[in-house]
């Protein structure tokens, strides 16, 4: 095997079969999938890992995924915080959320701390065989033709070299190698322009009549929402989320971050009860978190896994449950043609289609859920309302298709259809209490696409002995 070796002590592969931009869930996840059916895998890493990562909380969806990567094992004995549901306070109400429920796939997740969780994902990665490189920069993607067929990648000290490969899988995240980058198809959302600042606390008191291990999640009168997560060394990450211009308005106002931050606290007697004895014993960490999404989630030689093709409001807890459910299919997607039972048009017609659905069902998901939000006429409401434009460029009648509601019944609706969603949303599913979305959680709106009598594509999904595409019965 031809490696370019240099002073820096780090060995590339000059080929490869697959090549994975970035060591995050996304990659891990994709790398992990095609290493266990024997595909040469190559993962490059920018970052040293361990290292630090925002977004926590986990969903229940990711245990079938863990399962299928054969690393759930792996979390389970880690010792992070096994989280039963979910609690809430927003818009004037309480309510407690367990993933107990029936149709849920699996009645726990995790409450994690993300360089840990992280780094059991590429390690376990590395053990499947997969060729993993950190401190190894992706600095351009070359096409011939319109097909990806080389990189070229940096060390930190300044060595570089360039590998080659039949498929890429970019998993860079929001710094976006291929997408956002060489392509320059991201384009931001007008909604969810949002900035997150977060800190961490020890002494917290239990968050009361909430599942066990549960997040709190709570609305502000005006300015956006809370959450707080506990973690099994002993900290609670606690957050604020609110819009840009009230952020930089208010933290002006206010002198600092810390100051605007425990402002906002001092508003939610119920987080404030639970920190009464607690102290902060982090810095402050902002983030901005606009959403965006890419014109092309794949392309001739690549697939765009996780935040390197979109990333969504933090609300739902949906980043890692997007990063590995888009990395299982596209190493479905790519395990596919490399072996010669799929035709690579159909495959990334399937990738395409399935990830863009699953996140445009959360993404109106999400606003739906903000517009629950008391204070009805705050700036804050009004700026996570999807605009026209928005609205125009979602395809919203196949992502719903058998979802929520019917092709039919979309069609039926002339006029603001995301409108019309909201409204079946707010309407709870049978056995279900009317809080919140009544019942429309992320594993009822993003199931896999194992289903052959519903087929995306022509194609569907099956996970078992590995994740690979099956074309569906005719007539289907």
């Amino acid at each position: 095997m031809a490696y370019a070796i240099h002073q820096s002590g780090v060995h590339v592969r000059e080929t490869t079969q697959v090549l994975v931009i970035g060591g995050g869930p996304a990659g891990s996840t994709a790398a992990a999938l095609l290493a266990r059916q024997g595909y040469q895998v190559t993962l490059l890493e920018k970052d040293r890992f361990p290292r630090y990562h925002v977004g926590e909380s986990l969903l229940p969806s990711l245990l079938p995924l863990l399962d299928a990567m054969g690393a759930r094992h792996l979390v389970e004995e880690h010792g992070f915080v096994r989280k039963s549901g979910a609690f809430y306070g927003w818009g004037g109400q309480e309510w407690s959320l367990g993933f107990d429920e029936p149709g849920r796939p699996a009645a726990y997740s995790f409450q994690v701390i993300r360089s840990q969780f992280d780094d059991l994902l590429l390690r376990h990665a590395q053990s499947q065989g997969v060729d993993v490189r950190e401190g190894v920069t992706v600095r351009r993607i070359a096409l011939d033709k319109g097909r990806a067929i080389t990189a070229t990648w940096a060390t930190a000290d300044g060595h570089h070299g360039e590998t080659s490969f039949q498929y890429v899988i970019d998993a860079s995240g929001r710094s976006g190698v291929i997408g956002a980058r060489h392509l320059r198809g991201r384009r931001f959302h007008d909604v969810f322009r949002n900035v997150a600042a977060w800190g961490y606390w020890r002494g917290a008191a239990p968050l009361p009549c909430a599942p066990d291990g549960a997040i709190g999640v709570f609305s502000l009168p005006e300015r956006g929402w809370l959450w707080a997560i506990p973690l099994h060394d002993g900290t609670l990450s606690v957050g604020l989320v609110t819009d840009k211009h009230s952020f930089n308005q208010e933290r002006r106002h206010a002198g600092s971050v810390e100051a605007l931050y425990r402002q906002a606290l001092a508003q939610c007697p119920r987080l404030a009860q639970v920190l009464r004895e607690a102290r902060l014993t982090s810095h402050m960490k902002v983030e901005s978190d606009y959403s965006y999404v890419c014109e092309a989630f794949c392309g001739p030689g690549y697939f765009l896994a996780g935040d390197a093709a979109c990333f969504l409001d933090p609300l739902l807890s949906t980043g890692v449950h997007l990063a590995m459910y888009s990395a299982t299919l596209s190493a479905a997607s790519t395990a596919g043609v490399l072996s010669g039972h799929v035709q690579e048009a159909d495959a990334r017609r399937f990738y395409d289609t399935a990830y863009r659905h699953a996140y445009e069902r959360l993404l109106v998901l999400v606003s739906a859920f903000y517009r629950i939000h008391d204070g009805r006429d705050s700036y804050f409401r009004k700026a996570q309302s999807l605009s026209h434009q928005d609205r125009q460029k979602l395809r919203l009648h196949e992502s719903f298709l058998n979802i929520i509601t019917g092709l039919d019944d979309l069609h039926d609706t002339q006029h603001d259809v995301v409108g019309h969603l909201h409204k079946r949303l707010a309407q709870p599913l049978p056995g279900h209490p009317d809080r919140g979305l009544g019942g429309h959680g992320t594993s009822h709106m993003v199931p896999l696409p194992t289903r052959p009598d519903q087929p995306t594509a022509g194609l569907y999904l099956r996970l078992d002995p590995h994740p690979r595409l099956q074309h569906a019965p005719r007539g289907t």
